[in-house]
């Protein structure tokens, strides 16, 4: 595999190892849900309502962040371009459902400990303005704007595998300080969705940047005139 090959599945392979340790423990959530393993402690709000909505997000989400993720490779775009647009129709549906039914979670499943309204606000806020981006990027390729479709997916994606990097910042606070309380749980959430959101920004801005670069037009050549004769011109090579 060349270097430039590498560099392209990069990406990729980050997203998806970034999303293993949330879609491993929705797959183990549906597994308890189907009677296959013991329902633990903090497992069991999730049976005191109807089920549907949870298996439909954890789905919805689990597909919304490995798929997603292959669309950041370069390469795959530019090989199978019609891969890329038959992935982004299945893309466009699941993550709309991840954030609605995410909605419908928080709103009314019972919370889990040390989840106050602080949280549940934060997550009404990012799970609407998961739908809004996700929208908005498709309204843009509609229009055959490939720029701002590209800004506004990388935005939802950024919200939709943020438990990933809450995973990452959660942890180290367990096992350093101990169980988040109300307020750090929900700090400690909002940083993960904050992180994200910031990558995907740089990630456009520095797009943008290499862009406007390639397309900038070239330095116009001005003539040199030779002293010596007035009325000459000589061009710059």
């Amino acid at each position: 595999m060349s270097s430039s090959t590498r560099a392209d599945w990069l990406v990729p392979t980050a997203l998806i190892a970034l999303s293993f340790i949330p879609v491993l423990g929705g797959t183990l959530r549906l597994v308890q849900l189907s009677g296959g393993l013991d329902i633990m402690p903090d497992s069991a709000r999730f049976f005191a309502a109807p089920s549907g909505a949870l298996v439909l997000h954890i789905v919805s989400v689990s597909v919304f962040c490995i798929l997603g993720a292959f669309q950041f490779s370069s390469g795959l775009r530019r090989r199978r371009p019609g891969w890329h647009r038959a992935a982004g129709r299945v893309l466009v549906p699941c993550g709309l459902v991840a954030a609605f039914t995410g909605l419908w979670l928080s709103h009314f499943f019972p919370p889990a400990e040390h989840d106050g309204e602080l949280l549940y606000g934060i997550r009404l806020v990012v799970g609407f303005a998961m739908i809004l981006f996700i929208m908005l990027g498709f309204a843009a390729i509609r229009r055959r704007d490939i720029t701002r479709h590209r800004a506004w997916m990388i935005r939802g994606f950024a919200i939709g595998v943020g438990a990933g990097t809450q995973a990452l910042v959660g942890i180290p606070w367990v096992l350093l300080i101990g169980t988040p309380g109300e307020l750090s749980r929900a700090l400690l959430l909002s940083a993960g969705w904050a992180i994200n959101l910031a990558v995907g920004e740089w990630i456009i801005r520095r797009r943008a940047t290499q862009s406007n670069v390639n397309n900038s037009p070239p330095t116009p050549i001005r003539p040199h005139r030779d002293r010596r004769y007035p009325g000459n011109h000589v061009g710059v090579v």
